[in-house]
């Protein structure tokens, strides 16, 4: 047995865990309601690769508030390890409200500055235990201290052989500047095995609107990146790796709700895919099997609201690509 099956966890991630107020339409008064679904991206991912059958900690901090309590008993009602989970008596928990556009795209407005996630330290994570692959998005680069915290422990990760896995997630409301956001999400791309990246993120990043084209000056730039994902929404998505390119069509099948936590979804798809097969030997027809089992994990999950609490089982996704089989 070797030394990454002897880890006690499959996958570690870190970043911010908040409430997402999602649109629920109107009152009876005419005012816009908004349900309180647990989310953020990191652990999304973590609660699709709790259905997957994965081990997962998670590292992050939340006030010691209503909305941190329910966090944190979501997160371990999942069975996610919450021993690297601070909570703040002096910060809030992290607030994001969602609204939905007609067209399907969405409106955020995030109520961070100042608060608990944000204030995450690299002395709080002094203890961080080890896993197979450690994944971490940009929001936890876009000030500190928590930008030094993150860095620390993507540091650590790597001396501790852990894959690394790294989702740019641009949210440009939560930076400065977009300088700034360019600068932290390329840091984040130099440090990573494995990526998986949305089609306006490749544009942000390289001003281009093909994203074949993209992600190849992307692998150009940051050699380091092993398999690297991109997702283009209801077009479908690419995988390259190596000189392996793939795309496979999105899951068109109706009763979309609304998008949020579709591109984690199939993040911890791609994660749990690359567990199982590794890096070294991935063949055209394996990258093609793992967008499609992605793809149709991220179409299930919009058709519900919310992402944490949202999350199919494999045999939801195996159903829907029997369907696909027999059309």
């Amino acid at each position: 047995m070797n030394r990454m099956d002897m880890k006690k966890f499959d996958v570690l991630a870190l970043g911010e865990l908040l409430i997402d107020f999602t649109d629920n339409g109107l009152s009876a008064q005419g005012n816009p309601v908004f349900e309180a679904n647990p989310g953020g991206a990191p652990c999304n991912v973590l609660a699709m690769l709790r259905k997957l059958g994965r081990e997962c900690a998670f590292c992050g901090k939340v006030g010691d508030d209503l909305f941190g309590r329910q966090l944190r008993d979501t997160v371990r009602s999942l069975g996610i390890d919450t021993q690297m989970l601070v909570m703040d008596r002096v910060y809030p928990t992290t607030l994001a409200f969602v609204k939905n556009a007609p067209d399907g795209d969405r409106e955020f407005s995030f109520y961070r500055r100042s608060c608990a996630d944000v204030q995450l330290t690299k002395e709080e994570l002094d203890e961080m235990p080890d896993a197979k692959c450690f994944h971490f998005g940009s929001l936890s680069l876009t000030g500190e201290p928590v930008r030094s915290a993150t860095r620390q422990a993507v540091s650590a990760a790597k001396q501790k052989g852990m894959l690394v896995s790294f989702d740019p997630n641009l949210r440009p409301p939560l930076w400065s500047s977009e300088a700034l956001a360019k600068e932290q999400i390329e840091w984040g791309l130099s440090q990573c095995d494995l990526v998986k990246i949305a089609d306006n993120e490749v544009g942000f990043l390289t001003g281009e609107t093909d994203l074949v084209k993209g992600a190849a000056i992307l692998r150009e730039r940051f050699p380091n990146i092993r398999l690297l994902c991109v997702t283009a929404g209801a077009d479908g998505s690419y995988a390259h790796w190596q000189d392996v390119s793939v795309f496979r069509p999105a899951f068109l099948l109706g009763g979309t709700v609304e998008t949020t936590g579709a591109g984690d979804t199939f993040c911890a798809c791609m994660i749990d895919y690359v567990l199982s097969h590794g890096l070294d030997a991935l063949s055209e027809a394996q990258l093609a099997e793992m967008l499609r089992f992605a793809n149709a994990a991220a179409y299930l999950v919009t058709t519900k609201k919310g992402a944490i609490r949202s999350m199919p089982e494999r045999e939801q996704i195996e159903q829907v690509l029997r369907r696909e089989r027999a059309e």
